[in-house]
């Protein structure tokens, strides 16, 4: 998308092999990390509101989430310098369906911090579990419907859900891995309640192009708030994180880049956008260690030789 028009999106390959169905524009996949992108702006509504503050212990909002050795705040949280851990490698096949976000939090909430909040930057697909909790705590509302009704509905992401396995959603792929050799494999079956604001949501590329768009030209939030969530984060000794609230910023080409990378079970996804150039690019497959952050650059590159 190139300032506010969709100007290429073209689907590759199949989104089923067995069946031999294309991909299209309409395919939806999984984004994986670039759930932690969508839910920022939920973060961010609620805290134009006054109903969050960012810098209160994450209990005032999550009362049933246990005090560690120190305090965790949202703001730590969205910027991975809280201390939670990240998944380790049994993390990532869930197959326990649990009944809310609240009722997930059982997976980790017994675990120790890795060192005190601030410190140091370390990803933490955890902290943005416990983030849709503290949205359903500010909000009053249950986390999957605050995001359809305040993100995707006035967003016009007409095609971005959570990604319930037991439902039939129309235009889902089927989900892969491939060998090193090559050799294409269903992905292991998951369940993905334990992980929305993480990792859990499906969406187009058409959906998330538009999303980017729609965020930069503030057209859901006001310009601070935009600002706030894209300005790189710091250490507490000063160091910047080179990320924000739910956003990695970085350079391409000397041009300021924000977006996401995205990887779960059977998918790969990435979100570039250059909000100077108001573009933005986004990529999803259905394999699970397809590596699209180059190509991604490299497309992002050539837009900026035009």
């Amino acid at each position: 998308m190139h300032q506010g028009q969709l100007v290429w999106s073209k689907g590759f390959g199949l989104a089923d092999l067995e069946h031999r169905v294309a991909v299209s524009s309409a395919t939806k996949f999984r984004v994986g990390s670039i759930s932690k992108t969508l839910t920022s702006v939920a973060v961010a509504l609620l805290w134009e509101q006054d109903k969050l503050d960012l810098d209160a212990p994450v209990q005032r909002y999550v009362s049933s989430f246990p005090d560690k050795r120190y305090p965790i705040t949202t703001r730590q949280l969205a910027g991975h310098l809280s201390g939670l851990p990240h998944y380790n490698e049994e993390d990532f096949i869930n197959e326990i369906h649990y009944e809310s976000v609240t009722d997930a939090l059982r997976k980790f909430r017994h675990r120790d911090l890795q060192f005190e909040p601030g410190e140091r930057f370390s990803y933490s697909s955890f902290g943005w579990n416990l983030i849709s909790a503290v949205v359903e705590g500010a909000s009053g509302a249950e986390f999957l419907s605050y995001m359809q009704e305040m993100v995707f509905a006035p967003l016009k992401m007409h095609d971005t859900a959570a990604d319930h396995y037991a439902q039939i959603i129309e235009h889902r792929t089927e989900f892969y891995r491939v060998s090193e050799e090559g050799d294409v494999f269903n992905a292991t079956a998951i369940d993905n309640s334990d992980v929305w604001a993480g990792g859990g949501f499906l969406s187009t590329a058409e959906d998330l192009v538009r999303f980017a768009d729609g965020v930069m030209k503030e057209k859901l939030l006001r310009p601070e708030t935009v600002k706030l969530l894209i300005t790189p984060m710091t250490t507490t000794d000063g160091e910047s994180t080179g990320y924000g609230l739910g956003w990695r910023v970085w350079e391409i080409a000397g041009r300021r880049a924000v977006g996401h990378s995205g990887g779960h079970v059977g998918a790969t996804a990435e979100l570039i956008v250059l909000p100077e150039e108001s573009f933005a690019l986004a990529i999803l497959t259905n394999s699970g260690n397809a590596g699209l952050r180059e190509l991604a650059e490299e497309l992002v590159s050539s837009h900026l030789d035009l």
